[in-house]
């Protein structure tokens, strides 16, 4: 069975292949498909995942998954947010958005940050009833990126029981505490019931 993943994040593309591998199915990513990325108009994380979802379903016809995630760092009002990839302009690549987030935390002490995640499976583009999962990830914002892994945010987001970066974690850990590594884990079964199911259907 086809299923477009409704991203054309890379590096989300790479980490979502390898956690849902045990659904056996083959994995196609929107801009593989030619498919133009949707308008992200809402202002949480699982509205946007419900929207990307249904654009890909729509323009494919093949069940889709999206995920929506961001970095939030409550002291600045709980930006980047859901505009953790477009924080410094519609045009920002990783490494501006870094350097904006570090200036805004000038001079500020509470560096708490969480990454959070918000994972949803379509059936088709009128299911009513999506699979959604979520899962936060949290840590502490340090000035000096320390790491050459993961990717966005990774090299800034330190974890206090690892002594590390999320940017120095093997991806194989990562994968697994991650904020997208545990919603997907917790999605995984869901979405490979919802899956037999379709494939009972279209044998009947």
């Amino acid at each position: 069975m086809n299923v477009v993943v409704a991203t054309s994040n890379t590096g989300k593309l790479a980490e979502l292949t390898v956690l849902l591998a045990p659904l056996g199915v083959t994995l196609s990513s929107q801009r593989q498909l030619g498919i133009t990325e949707a308008n992200e108009t809402a202002s949480s994380f699982v509205e946007n995942a419900l929207i990307k979802a249904r654009h890909a379903a729509a323009a494919t016809g093949w069940p889709a998954i999206a995920d929506d995630s961001g970095l939030v760092v409550p002291t600045l009002g709980g930006a980047p947010g859901v505009r953790s990839a477009r924080y410094a302009g519609a045009d920002a690549n990783p490494a501006a958005n870094n350097r904006k987030l570090i200036a805004e935390l000038a001079g500020i002490a509470d560096r708490r940050a969480y990454f959070y995640c918000a994972l949803v499976f379509m059936r088709d583009a009128a299911d009513p009833a999506p699979l959604i999962g979520s899962a936060d990830w949290h840590g502490r914002i340090v000035d000096v990126a320390r790491g050459t892994g993961g990717f966005g945010y990774d090299p800034h987001f330190f974890i206090e029981g690892l002594a590390k970066t999320a940017a120095e974690l093997p991806a194989s850990t990562k994968n697994e505490i991650s904020h997208r590594g545990r919603a997907a884990t917790a999605l995984v079964g869901s979405i490979a019931r919802a899956l037999e199911a379709m494939r009972r259907l279209d044998h009947t």
